[in-house]
């Protein structure tokens, strides 16, 4: 007997050659199995086991043959078959070697996503170490993945060699006014010098918010003004010019405000003596149903950067993570927790990855 094995994208195809080539279903089938080839396809193989001398009939014609060659040619298919053997016994050991390596992979992969982590972002990466000895090793593969989510994530350094304009948004709830008071703090006083700085506060919504804010800029004896319509806006920002830094709070936003998005895309739309840089801040509880309605929401307000607060509200950062992987958008500041104005650091990739690292480790 000699071993074909017929190869087809599923084992139904692959048995329905074998038919068509021998004219007979009734075919003693060895094995049947599904392999990921080197271009990544998976393929259905089905083995059957026929007579040396069918084989011989279907596969060259009885033409070929030559009484005075049959010697020959038995040897010649013999050692065909030894050699069809020989392949299958490697690729059983191809095979384990795949549902290994697919079993760590899988394990990994289920940890990442139990921490956030979109499965989508990881199969990306994945894809690119098959046949790797990273994707079959448990320490190599979490060490590759965080090595690529700090590749991925960027960050925004502090520059404040020009004046600037700062106007923070975000949902609802975020902290965004107490960010502005530990920004006025680090600009006006905990810097090499101390910059000029004032607080434009265009919350009307939010009860006690121009209170707040009025509060901390006293504190801080920094002036500070409530400004009602872009038109204001506008012509207090052209008052201000002489000021290093102006930091602009608005009203919190859930992604179904329209009213108070289409109030808030109007003052970024004003024109302005200097460029106004958007900054969206994002809790680091964020949940992994609301990002990309986070995103879509404030994304066309063409965002310079990100300022994560509540730093000190979880110990898990893997969905926060996510989204800056997903949106790559760089990171400025993060607020750490709720003193002004001691709780506040220039965004640090190493900062966030050890936190998400410890996360990792307990799971």
């Amino acid at each position: 007997m000699i071993n074909e094995t017929f190869v087809a994208s599923s084992p139904k195809e692959a048995f329905a050659q074998a038919v068509e080539k021998y004219g007979t279903d009734d075919l003693e089938i060895v094995s049947a199995k599904q392999l990921r080839y080197d271009d990544g396809q998976i393929r259905a193989e089905v083995v059957i086991a026929v007579d040396k001398a069918l084989f011989r009939e279907k596969s060259f014609g009885i033409e070929n043959f030559r009484p005075k060659k049959s010697t020959e040619e038995a040897q010649m298919l013999d050692e065909i078959g030894a050699l069809k053997t020989e392949i299958d016994r490697m690729k059983e050991n191809l095979t384990e070697d795949l549902i290994k390596e697919e079993s760590v992979a899988q394990k990994i992969k289920d940890l990442f996503v139990k921490k956030g982590i979109a499965p989508k972002w990881i199969d990306t990466i994945f894809a690119t170490l098959i046949g790797t000895p990273i994707i079959a090793d448990e320490s190599l593969l979490v060490s590759y993945l965080l090595e690529e989510i700090d590749e991925t994530l960027q960050t925004k350094e502090e520059d404040l060699s020009s004046p600037k304009i700062m106007m923070l948004v975000g949902p609802t709830g975020v902290g965004k006014s107490t960010t502005i008071a530990k920004l006025a703090a680090r600009f006006a006083y905990l810097l090499e010098r101390p910059y000029k700085v004032a607080l434009i506060n265009l919350d009307s919504y939010k009860v006690g918010a121009i209170e707040q804010l009025s509060h901390y800029a006293e504190i801080m004896q920094i002036e500070h003004f409530a400004v009602p319509t872009p038109e204001a806006f506008q012509e207090r920002l052209e008052a201000l010019e002489s000021y290093d830094i102006v930091l602009v709070d608005t009203a919190g936003m859930s992604p179904y405000d329209t009213n108070k998005f289409v109030k808030t895309v109007s003052f970024v739309t004003s024109e302005t003596p200097r460029k106004l840089e958007v900054n969206l801040v994002l809790p680091a509880t964020v949940k992994y149903e609301d990002m990309d309605d986070i995103y879509q929401n404030f994304s066309f307000l063409n965002l310079d950067s990100v300022i994560i607060s509540k730093f000190d509200e979880t110990r898990h950062f893997g969905t926060l993570l996510n989204f800056m992987l997903l949106y790559k958008l760089p990171m400025s500041y993060f607020c750490i927790g709720q003193e002004v104005p001691d709780d506040l650091m220039v965004a640090n990739k190493e900062y966030l990855l050890e936190r998400f690292i410890g996360d990792v480790h307990e799971g």
